[in-house]
């Protein structure tokens, strides 16, 4: 019987594959390190990081994403409105290879003109006559004007006090018990008013070392104590202490943020942090009138580089409805600041109730600020016992 046999097989291949197929190799790991050299060397302001990548990404607009989501699972496709469901490609890559949006216009203008990019920010609930014209901003004040030596009407300030103590609060139905829950404290303390500045009618010099936006948080304060909502107002003289350390006004927010986080360490029992602002807008934009009384407007700011901005956005929402059912048109609404010539965060990242509040312009005299305080601590009070009621533990049924 013969023996079967498989026959060899040979494969030939020729060296100067060999030679090629190495070369290849060692020429793409060469080119790979040349590439991570190059991106290690570069300056650290160029290096690709997860914050340049979220500035790429913030280019493009939500529903991108959602409609990414929507290619693995239909489904995401509910979470867009039904006239938007289809990607305009067109209008995305526009976008893409010019940065310019050609549903805002503020984008071509933003790159163009100097300065403009400051007042780039992003309307979430307009308040009453609220539009991208007269949205609130904030103008780094010069040296001079933070240094100058200015009378300050204490006359006027007494007054705001005096009217605002001819109204009394009912005693509270409930109380905190002692314990501070709410953080007060000012970012930009020097922020003044024109009326209470004697002489001075230039808006950029409304600063004082004294006679500021501080006692309006100090007035919060009270009226949260009248409604019994425990509150602590900081004593720290944010601008004193950047001279001191020869920080620059930009750096506001850092210094203050030392204040919040040692606070916070402090008090385990604060939930709530407010920041009150002036803003830089005139009387016109600043002013309402309720019931034949004059107010000064109040905005809310969220930070739109807050990763988590969306519960601090629910805060302010809510304190906005508020504000407009009890008092119309005293709210000028929700504006989300990010990107150049901003913060972006406002110390919002710390803690999901915290909040940056404008309260008034440089026009708007103490009375009218102490009025809206006491407004927003009425309509805060009814916000804070509500949540309490809704976070407080369901009574344990009986056996």
């Amino acid at each position: 019987m013969k023996r079967w046999r498989s026959p060899n097989v040979m494969i030939a291949i020729p060296g100067a594959s060999i030679k090629k197929l190495l070369m290849l190799i060692i020429l793409g790991c060469m080119m790979m390190f040349m590439l991570v050299g190059a991106l290690t060397s570069l300056r650290p302001e160029y290096r690709p990081s997860s914050s340049s990548l979220n500035d790429m990404a913030a280019h493009f607009p939500e529903e991108t994403f959602i409609r990414l989501f929507a290619l693995e699972n239909r489904y995401f496709a509910q979470l867009l409105p039904k006239d938007r469901r289809q990607t305009n490609y067109s209008s995305l890559l526009f976008r893409l290879a010019t940065s310019i949006n050609p549903d805002d216009p503020r984008s071509l203008l933003g790159s163009e003109l100097p300065g403009f990019a400051l007042y780039d920010s992003k309307i979430l609930i307009a308040g009453e006559g609220t539009d991208y014209t007269n949205m609130p901003y904030e103008s780094a004040p010069p040296l001079e004007a933070m240094l100058a030596e200015r009378q300050a009407s204490v006359d006027e300030l007494e007054q705001a006090n005096k009217n605002e103590d001819e109204k009394p609060v009912p005693p509270p139905s409930q109380t905190t018990g002692g314990k501070k829950v709410v953080y007060i404290y000012n970012t930009h303390t020097h922020e003044s008013f024109l009326p209470a500045l004697k002489g001075v009618t230039d808006p950029d010099l409304a600063f004082h070392p004294t006679v500021n936006i501080t006692k309006v948080g100090e007035k919060l304060a009270e009226e949260l104590e009248k409604r019994g909502i425990g509150a602590e107002v900081s004593k720290i003289d944010i601008v004193s202490e950047l001279l001191k350390k020869g920080m620059k006004y930009s750096q506001s927010y850092d210094m203050s943020r030392q204040t919040v986080v040692a606070a916070m360490k402090q008090n385990r029992d604060l939930h709530y942090f407010i920041d009150i602002h002036r803003d830089s807008r005139r009387r016109n934009y600043t002013t309402a009138t309720i019931h034949g009384v004059d107010y000064a407007r109040v905005a809310f700011i969220i930070g739109g580089e807050n990763a988590t901005y969306e519960k601090n956005l629910q805060l302010a929402t809510a304190l906005h409805q508020l504000l407009q059912k009890k008092y119309p048109g005293l709210s000028r609404g929700v504006i989300e600041k990010k990107g150049a010539g901003t913060n972006g965060k406002f110390n919002q990242d710390l803690s999901e109730n915290a909040i940056l509040i404008e309260v008034g312009g440089v026009d708007n005299t103490f009375t009218e600020l102490f009025r809206s305080v006491s407004a927003l601590a009425d309509v805060f009070s009814d916000y804070y016992w509500q949540a309490e009621k809704v976070e407080a533990p369901a009574p344990a049924e009986k056996k």
